[in-house]
């Protein structure tokens, strides 16, 4: 049981993995591909009457390039006094003029192996004390009477 535990959430934590936004040339995108892209100032007067107009970053999947611009399925919305704002997916064309750095969403392998090797070693932490017994009920104080003595069970 304690071995499949490990197991399973190690290769929960390898599956969820760690990503990062590598800066990239925007013709080295490809349909499908998680992308970021800051915005400039004149793609926030341009998206500003349908995303707002502190519009710092637009993260998503590349849906496609037109002669129009990038189409991309939005996510999430990052925004220049702070904080985001998440999308289901609506599609919005970027015109080149709109994006300053195009991002590529990608995994990073040594922050993920970090980020598995600390789940697993605080797993095993937990899993060593449980079956060390600590915490377990022999350590519980005796439940007492009205009088506050200790009730050790009927009597034979």
């Amino acid at each position: 049981m304690l071995r499949r535990t490990l197991c399973v959430t190690t290769g929960a934590l390898l599956a969820t993995g760690c990503y990062t936004l590598r800066p990239v040339g925007g013709a080295s995108l490809a349909p499908g591909q998680s992308v970021a892209f800051d915005v400039t100032d004149v793609g926030r007067v341009g998206l500003g009457g349908a995303m707002g107009p502190s519009i710092r970053q637009i993260e998503g999947r590349l849906l496609r390039q037109s002669a129009d611009g990038l189409v991309v399925s939005v996510s999430s919305v990052s925004f220049l006094g702070g904080g985001s704002q998440a999308w289901s997916g609506e599609p919005v064309t970027l015109k080149p003029e709109y994006i300053g750095v195009s991002y590529q969403r990608r995994l990073s392998k040594s922050r993920t192996i970090a980020a598995a090797a600390i789940g697993v070693g605080a797993l095993a932490i937990i899993v060593t004390r449980s079956l060390n017994g600590s915490g377990g009920p022999e350590n519980t104080p005796q439940p007492r009477d009205s009088l506050g003595a200790t009730s050790r069970g009927p009597r034979p």
